[in-house]
């Protein structure tokens, strides 16, 4: 298949931290050979691409969907991949370490209940703002580097997920929008450079959590006529282990909204 028109590349959170390597602290499997298999989409479609857009998911060690943030009545912090909800915390099981924050901290799983999208889970810490973890994968980034210098356009990097007190899968706005803070609101630009494309190809991790989330608030947000335009590149993202039925869930109400499903492999300049 050849690109044709405005073709633009969306890739979600292609950080080291989600690749399975050693150091990794949230490796998705299969996310290396996905970067791997995007670097090459890239190299061979080249100045064909219109745009390329990179999330960067990007987090403060104390957040509230880290350990740190939370401890129960002993002082001890949750597991990774806990789950807490309204009655954990409103009962005492799990509170705020910080007694400042324990008010927002149940008014955001509440807000969470009300959206009835996720419940709060506690991940590994991951993405630390100036880490390697935080860094894109290095077969990528190579890729990324020369298709800026071939295309004279850098690339569009967006950052999410550096506001402590709500998760942000989604590269388009937070789970729980702050209206104090910018950048936890819908991504206006990005938004508005999307819908100039005639092709969005969309890859990158977790198919689960973050693509799913972002391919979501993207088709929410330019309508059911524009939906068609999202190609989900299904050699190009995986789901977090345990949350394949997620996934699976998520490509099939987008499909049937729209969205269509295709390979890397499908594409040449």
């Amino acid at each position: 298949m050849h690109t044709s028109g405005n073709t633009q590349l969306l890739i979600i959170d292609p950080q080291n931290d989600f690749c399975d390597i050693a150091g990794a602290a949230l490796p998705v499997p299969g996310a290396h050979a996905d970067m791997q298999r995007l670097a090459g989409l890239i190299a061979r479609l080249g100045p064909a691409l219109a745009g390329i857009h990179v999330s960067l998911d990007s987090h403060h060690p104390l957040d509230i969907a880290h350990p740190g943030w939370w401890c129960d009545a002993a002082g001890k912090a949750p597991t990774p991949f806990s789950v807490i909800g309204v009655a954990e915390v409103r009962g005492g099981i799990w509170r705020a370490r910080d007694p400042a924050r324990q008010a927002a901290s149940l008014a955001y799983v509440e807000a969470l209940a009300g959206r009835g999208r996720y419940q709060l889970i506690i991940w590994p810490e991951h993405c630390l703002i100036g880490s390697w973890g935080h860094n894109v994968q290095d077969d990528l980034q190579r890729s990324l580097h020369d298709w800026s210098l071939a295309r004279l356009r850098n690339v569009n990097y967006v950052g999410k997920g550096s506001n402590p007190g709500t998760e942000h899968y989604s590269a388009i706005a937070a789970e729980v929008p702050d209206p104090a803070d910018a950048a936890t609101l819908p991504n206006l630009d990005l938004l508005e450079r999307l819908a100039a494309a005639d092709t969005i190809l969309v890859g990158g991790e977790a198919l689960s959590h973050c693509v799913a989330g972002t391919v979501r608030d993207i088709a929410d947000q330019l309508g059911a006529d524009q939906v068609g335009k999202l190609m989900l590149l299904a050699d190009c993202c995986s789901p977090v282990a345990g949350f394949e039925a997620q996934a699976a869930a998520f490509v099939g109400e987008l499909q049937a909204r729209g969205m269509r499903l295709g390979l890397s492999t499908d594409y040449q300049a």
